[in-house]
């Protein structure tokens, strides 16, 4: 299956890419099947059903909100997050939403948007069923959808399953496990960052693939910069306290003095950089899923630490580093999971981890092997990590677990660039190890928060 970079590194919103981002896309295209359908005229009530971890915790998450915004039309990718408090309460005192901005049909969120905390559908974790009737109550349409992960949107099948429509573009260096890419490295002489871009280019140019990351670059830069001017607390009743802001002011204070060593200042730095990201997608402000918005805070904290700390750091080692994490992480797409929901936060934590620490190594001039082993030392440090996140909200572990990766990934990079490529576990081994690990770990611990922290912390 080929996986595109665009794929796994999209502008959307906070707090979650499969809670928030997915969600709103499947509504927003249940939306347009009921214009391009004729239906709009004919229907007198919608109702969304949320399922599994979606309805687990999807109110934490801000599911429900996501949801009314695709219904209304609007693309994850597109809304202005300054917007939707203002739209969302117009909606809940006229009892209705412009269904694809065309036509007001009811709408009642405490009715009409149902959370099944504890029933699942058959195929993922993530399910959503949503549901348009008549006057009379009669069903015009009903469509599932299944949000796994990273804000991708599967359709489902009238049985039930997935209804997977894989992107067969040819390609000239396909690849689907870490040993086939070293290979094609190997066999032509190109880095990891060039067979990502050759193809890349089967879906656009050159030109458009550079200036479509470094466009995504600056959304991330601007995450950062609100992040750090936003004070107060987050949303969702845990009265947590943003920190992004008053570290900043710390560290700009020339007369601080660092706690262990004044040569590890740059890791204060990368704890910002993760802090600011992660509390603007608390916030529900517009982020890049990279590769979800729970560990959204991760690649653009080592992409600032490469930016502001790596003598010589310029734009084409931006363009290598995502190249080369895009490439990593369509192996994770391929060959196990993005989605805390089916395989633990390892799937969202340690998969950016490890392309986090892929995209440094190559960036500063590692070997594809070193880049490799860098992504592995990233993964295989996170493997069993599980999402148990308090109160269902994207905050408390999520936020300051960003931090500690960023960290851990800067340091299995610099390992890997010790070394010489050569290591006893692969990263091939820890895709198919993490799977197997997701697959044995309760579903209490996979994003639903009844267990973990999310159960231990609100009993005390």
């Amino acid at each position: 299956m080929a996986v595109s970079l665009f794929e796994l590194f999209k502008v959307g919103i906070g707090p979650s890419s499969s809670h928030t981002v997915g969600p709103m896309e499947a509504a927003r295209r249940f939306a347009g099947s009921l214009a391009s359908e004729g239906l709009l005229s004919s229907v007198g009530r919608l109702q969304v059903s949320l399922y599994g971890s979606l309805g687990a915790t999807g109110k934490g998450h801000g599911t429900g909100p996501a949801v009314m915004m695709g219904l209304e039309g609007e693309r994850p990718d597109q809304i202005d997050p300054e917007a939707m408090p203002a739209r969302l309460e117009q909606i809940r005192d006229c009892g209705s939403l412009s269904v694809a901005g065309q036509r007001a049909i009811r709408f009642r969120e405490n009715t009409d948007l149902v959370y099944y905390r504890r029933k699942s559908l058959p195929a993922h974790p993530n399910g959503m069923t949503c549901q348009a009737f008549d006057r009379h109550g009669q069903c015009l349409l009903e469509k599932t959808y299944y949000s796994v992960g990273g804000g991708f949107v599967v359709d489902a099948t009238r049985e039930g399953t997935l209804k997977l429509r894989e992107d067969d573009t040819p390609q000239p260096y396909p690849f689907s496990s870490a040993r086939a890419l070293l290979e094609l490295c190997r066999k032509h002489d190109l880095a990891i960052a060039d067979i990502m871009s050759a193809n890349e280019q089967a879906w656009r140019t050159q030109d458009e693939v550079r200036s479509g990351i470094l466009a995504l670059w600056q959304v991330m830069r601007e995450c950062v910069q609100n992040g750090i001017q936003h004070e107060g607390e987050l949303p969702g009743g845990l009265k947590v306290r943003r920190r992004a802001a008053s570290l900043y002011r710390s560290l700009m204070d020339k007369q601080r003095v660092d706690l262990i060593s004044p040569s590890l200042s740059a890791l204060d730095w990368v704890n910002l950089y993760a802090l600011a990201v992660n509390e603007e997608n608390a916030a529900g402000g517009r982020i890049v899923t990279a590769p979800t918005n729970g560990a959204a805070g991760i690649i653009p904290a080592v992409l600032h630490y490469y930016w502001e700390f790596c003598p010589g750091a310029n734009e084409d080692g931006i363009v290598r580093f995502m190249l080369t994490a895009g490439a990593i992480g369509a192996l994770f797409k391929e060959n196990a999971s993005i989605s805390g929901a089916e395989v633990g936060c390892q799937g969202e934590v340690g998969s950016a981890c490890a392309m986090a620490a892929a995209g440094l190594a190559a960036a500063t001039g590692g070997s594809p092997e070193q880049v490799e082993n860098a992504a592995e030392i990233g993964m295989e440090h996170h493997l069993g990590m599980t999402c148990d996140p308090i109160g269902g909200l994207v905050q408390i572990p999520c936020i300051e677990r960003n931090a500690m990766a960023s960290v851990k990934a800067i340091d299995a990079a610099i390992m890997a660039l010790r070394g010489d490529g050569k290591h006893y576990v692969s990263l091939d081994k820890v895709l198919h190890t993490m799977r197997e690990t997701g697959r044995d770990m309760l579903d209490k611990y996979k994003e639903t928060a009844r267990g973990g922290l999310a159960v231990n912390i609100i009993e005390c």
